[in-house]
């Protein structure tokens, strides 16, 4: 028997699949999509610069050079994507700025969330101060309200204490935006994992240690299960705000919880925006959960700036039966060591998923009749 000269590192270890089964790429979707969880703006970038910029660094696709907006838009044509919702609208000048680069230059194309000064919760006059910029941004013409993972692990109130989204102050704040007539997308963690130690039982333990800032696994930081019982109680108190659980409702990696969510809470959607990573590891729950709720499931990404490579990965995953293969082109992939299968699902939750349960979220009500 051969023998090895050398024991490879584990670190070093990366199999290579000699499976041999079909291959079907999706360049584009088969019906029109949207994407409903994309950031376009400055907010994320870490040279203060914009996602889609006004000259492209290259033409390449698969680096992260960001586009022009023109090619952008010619990316969502040919991928049959039809509009983009861009979650980096923030506030005052910057919610104008993005409306004017993406809504009004491209009408129909671009749908901007605003985001809240949180910071503004140190102050007694605070929530207040929230309402009315809240109503500012949605007369300015946001198109829906975009809550990150820091209320719940980093916004503290005056006193210093930690605020988490079912927090009694802020419950005017949620039944304004329902009354304002916006949907809420709500991001409150991170997989469950990142609250774990980074030891060696992680399973996430490569992209913790690339990023230990990632890590919430600090006493200091609410479990996950605290910040999942947030939203929760929040869906169960203001039945009258349309909530999208950002990243399948922050719990990929339990469909048994969102689908027990999605029953209790009428006014509960989900994205499913960088995590098919998750569902596609357990492809008959995740088929499961899009046949059982195909009104309350939106197509989204979360890969920025967005480009055709990702677009066909998403298209394959949703529409072919393929089985095991990669969700990602990292070597290691980052989210963990393993591929996934495709879902495979019918037209009709397809044309739900890909366009209309968003449509209906961005579309005015007073529209919809």
């Amino acid at each position: 028997m051969h023998r090895c000269s050398k024991e490879p590192a584990l670190a070093d270890y990366r199999p290579r699949s000699r499976l041999r089964l079909p291959a079907h790429e999706v360049p584009r979707a088969r019906f029109p999509a949207i994407d409903a969880h994309n950031h376009l703006g400055r907010w994320l970038h870490p040279d203060g610069d914009w996602a889609a910029r006004e000259l492209s660094g290259s033409r390449n696709d698969m680096d992260w050079a960001a586009p022009s907006v023109p090619e952008l838009l010619r990316t969502m044509d040919e991928c049959g994507v039809e509009a983009v919702v861009n979650l980096d609208g923030g506030w005052g000048a910057e919610l104008r700025a993005n409306l004017d680069r993406y809504d009004r230059a491209h009408p129909g194309r671009f749908h901007t969330f605003c985001q809240l000064d949180w910071s503004l919760l140190r102050e007694p006059d605070g929530v207040p101060r929230l309402l009315r910029g809240l109503a500012d941004s949605v007369a300015e013409g946001a198109r829906g309200l975009k809550v990150w993972k820091t209320l719940g692990l980093h916004v503290r109130d005056g006193a210093g204490d930690l605020m988490l989204p079912d927090d009694e102050c802020l419950a005017d704040l949620w039944d304004a935006a329902g009354a304002l007539g916006i949907p809420v997308l709500i991001h409150v963690a991170d997989p469950s994992a990142f609250f774990d130690p980074a030891d060696e039982r992680n399973e996430r333990l490569e992209i913790l240690r690339a990023h230990p800032d990632w890590s919430y696994a600090d006493s200091g930081f609410p479990r996950h299960e605290r910040l999942l019982a947030a939203l929760d109680t929040v869906l169960g108190r203001h039945p009258g705000t349309v909530f999208v659980g950002a990243h399948v409702a922050s719990c990929a990696d339990d469909l048994g919880l969102v689908d027990r969510m999605l029953d209790e809470h009428p006014n509960l959607r989900v994205d499913i925006g960088a995590r098919i990573a998750d569902l596609g590891r357990q492809p008959r729950a995740a088929r499961r959960l899009l046949l059982r709720h195909p009104d309350r499931v939106l197509f989204g990404t979360d890969h920025f700036p967005p480009n055709r490579t990702e677009y066909a990965r998403y298209f394959r995953f949703l529409e072919t039966d393929d089985e095991q293969f990669p969700y990602s082109d990292d070597d290691p992939p980052g989210f963990g060591r393993w591929d996934i299968s495709a879902l495979d699902l019918p037209d009709e939750v397809l044309r739900a998923v890909y366009r209309d349960n968003a449509l209906t979220l961005l579309t005015p009500k007073e529209k919809l009749s």
